[in-house]
């Protein structure tokens, strides 16, 4: 389980878990999200939890996970656009470690 902080002051965090971010990873919800510009602010979230909604509705919307990471995270209370920065961050540096642990798995004898 990891912790996000979700406002600037550090007073506020939201838990992640590694479900979440493999649900992130599994609907590739952080793709063409951001601009070009590299900023997340309220509008990038905001655009966010559309495309989750639009997932929700739709056939593939039944996945339990999707629903957990909606309330546990995406539509949390302290969800704010520095928590999702901050949840960015956190799911790239997740991803190393996920390719990191690959490659160490893999048997280069020929």
């Amino acid at each position: 389980m990891y912790k996000i902080q979700a406002n600037i002051k550090g007073s506020r965090f939201i838990e992640v878990s590694d479900n979440h971010l493999q649900t992130i990873e599994k609907y590739s919800l952080f793709r063409n999200l951001i601009d070009s510009n590299g900023i997340i602010d309220e509008d990038v979230l905001d655009k966010l939890r559309f495309n989750i909604r639009s997932l929700l509705e739709s056939e593939t919307g039944n996945d339990k996970n999707l629903l957990d990471l909606c309330l546990d995270v995406i539509y949390n209370e302290n969800m704010k656009a520095f928590g999702l920065h901050n949840l960015v961050l956190l799911y790239i540096e997740w991803l190393g470690r996920q390719d990191a642990d690959n490659v160490n798995e893999l048997d280069v004898t020929d």
